[in-house]
């Protein structure tokens, strides 16, 4: 195989940014390479809104080739939520052909080092952000999510993510020398003298199974992750959210090929029909990762039935903010209302469960009860949704049936205080739109508790009565111990309150969004500054991304000779 790109000039070129990359997690502060508004696109090789959208148009109703050992058929039904079908139809493998494929390259790829990875993963990164219009029209038809919101999470911020994972595997492959001379004084005798040499070792094959609301964004941290620590990937994407993940495949195996390694160790499991393919691999000797972002059962699953790999599992939870007080009585009901409504609450990070006590709390507009509260937050969301374009914008598409149950099932749980409306997208007739419901909840009721201490994943809220912040803290202490939260949120202008939150959110193991009554949102995050999950409690077993999520990954293997 003759490479086009040499990993040395792949390494002169994508040096700076990976230090940049270095230097922001270490850092903390805001840096992003990749621009987040769709003008930004269209020069300097990377597509222009018209070329994404032409791109995409070209896939559908056709076959998407990959030219991977053991395809013994063709696979794919996907739909767009918004009622297009897409007609692609994806290779199917034979494992047993396509998995000793992928081992083979894998020594090479070891030997290459962990700055010759990195590089080669920055490439991918990049060529994928120069179409990021095509994947933003590949995300939103397989996800439901609006268009602007699939261009930035599905592409740069998704881009972003992949990155920090690359830096953070670089960062822990090269904390150990290549090499280091060693001796040790005997004495009157002669040292002992030994040249040591350290290698990153990989696992072996990685498997990353996709989800369907972000298979980019949640996809890209432990494909990354894998693949710059030296392992293969690979990639079984959800079922109806192939398209994103193939089109990764397909970039990442173009630039393995041109720099001289073997194709095969990113590869592509497209799965039939009701096959569900995902158990028979994850169990397979060879994988010995798993990254997977989806149902708390499955992950459960995992984690028990896959004892060879080193599992990464990000599952359900329920999600909490305490309302306290505020001093931005205003500010406090658009932050949770937009909240509330971002693509239809179908994020993992969205809140569910508002706990309010139930003699009201103190704002900069007066006293207000609990009543008012929820009337108040009803009419914030009613008017950011109001105008039908801008809801559609907001809201999305949601991406299946369950969901859609979900949200008409909420209204028999309780008092309701905001009912969900059916809207219309003109430009998608298909699409099912729903705006969100929220539900009123006695939290000291028994019948109310099997409500709120359950995920619903959508746009489904509870508006829960309890007796103080106090009983809300020790609620939301209890509500994370047991079900697991992605995160957490706080509105108090109360120092003792806002010492109690911290403490239950430190030793409950959960991220906590204080006071938020601006343009930042608790169910947002940034890379290269924000961590996604904790890993220490039920809703996620790791963080995206910290050192943990990479480094154990990889092994260090140790030759010493004498010197």
């Amino acid at each position: 195989m003759t490479a086009e790109l040499t990993p040395a000039q792949l390494i002169e070129k994508h040096r700076p940014t990976l230090d940049q990359a270095l230097e922001a997690i270490r850092s903390r502060a805001y840096w992003s390479p990749h621009p987040e508004h769709p003008k930004a696109y269209g020069e300097g090789g990377s597509l222009s809104a018209a070329d994404g959208q032409a791109a995409f148009d070209a896939l559908r109703g056709a076959r998407f080739e990959l030219d991977q050992p053991g395809s013994d058929g063709w696979a794919g039904a996907e739909v767009s939520p918004y009622g297009l079908e897409l007609g692609i139809e994806y290779p199917h493998a034979d494992a047993d052909v396509l998995l000793p494929a992928m081992r083979a390259g894998m020594a090479a790829w070891r030997d290459a080092g962990p700055e010759a990875r990195a590089a080669v993963c920055l490439e991918i990164i990049a060529r994928i952000s120069a179409r990021t219009h095509e994947f933003a029209h590949a995300v939103m038809h397989t996800s439901g999510q609006a268009f602007m919101m699939a261009f930035q999470a599905g592409g740069p911020h998704a881009q972003d993510r992949g990155l920090e994972a690359v830096a953070y595997a670089f960062e822990e492959q090269t904390r150990t020398p290549q090499r280091a001379d060693w001796s040790k004084p005997q004495g009157k005798r002669d040292p002992l003298d030994l040249r040591k040499e350290f290698t990153a070792v990989p696992r072996g094959i990685s498997l990353l199974v996709g989800c369907n609301t972000f298979p980019t964004w949640n996809g890209y941290p432990g494909l990354f992750a894998s693949l710059a620590t030296g392992n293969a990937v690979l990639v079984k994407p959800h079922p109806r959210a192939v398209l994103p993940l193939a089109l990764t495949v397909r970039v990442a195996r173009e630039v393995l090929a041109e720099a001289g390694f073997d194709p095969n160790l990113v590869a592509l499991a497209a799965e039939r029909d009701g096959e569900g393919i995902a158990k028979s691999l994850a169990q397979r000797p060879e994988i010995r990762i798993i990254d997977y972002t989806g149902s708390t059962a499955f992950g459960d699953w995992l984690e028990a039935h896959a004892p060879q790999a080193q599992v990464f599992t990000e599952k359900a939870g329920v999600n909490t903010v305490v309302v306290d007080s505020t001093d931005d009585y205003k500010g406090m009901l658009a932050n949770l209302a937009f909240s509330l409504s971002l693509y239809s609450g179908q994020m993992c990070t969205t809140p569910q469960n508002l706990l309010i006590p139930r003699h009201g709390i103190t704002t900069d507009a007066g006293p207000k009860t609990y009543d008012e509260v929820v009337t108040d937050l009803a009419s914030a969301v009613d008017g950011l949704l109001g105008d039908d374009a801008r809801a559609n914008a907001l809201l999305g598409a949601i991406v299946n049936p369950q969901v859609k149950e979900r949200v008409e099932a909420a209204a028999g749980l309780g008092e309701v205080a905001l009912a969900s409306r059916t809207l219309t997208n003109p430009d998608f007739p298909g699409a099912t739109v729903r705006t969100p419901v929220i539900v009123k909840l006695d939290g000291a009721k028994p019948d109310a508790e099997a409500a709120y201490l359950s995920e619903h994943f959508g746009p489904v809220s509870f508006a829960v009565a309890v007796d103080s912040a106090a009983d809300a803290v020790e609620l939301l202490r209890r509500t994370v111990r047991d079900r697991g939260a992605m995160t957490v949120g706080a509105y108090t202008t109360s120092p003792e309150v806002e010492s109690l939150v911290e403490e239950a959110c430190l030793e409950e193991c959960a991220q906590l969004s204080l006071n938020l009554t601006g343009g930042v949102y608790v169910n947002q995050t940034a890379a290269f500054s924000d961590f996604h999950g904790s890993g220490g409690n039920p809703s996620a077993n790791a963080a995206l991304c910290d050192g943990a999520f990479v480094a154990s990954r990889f092994r260090t293997v140790e030759v010493r000779k004498p010197a």
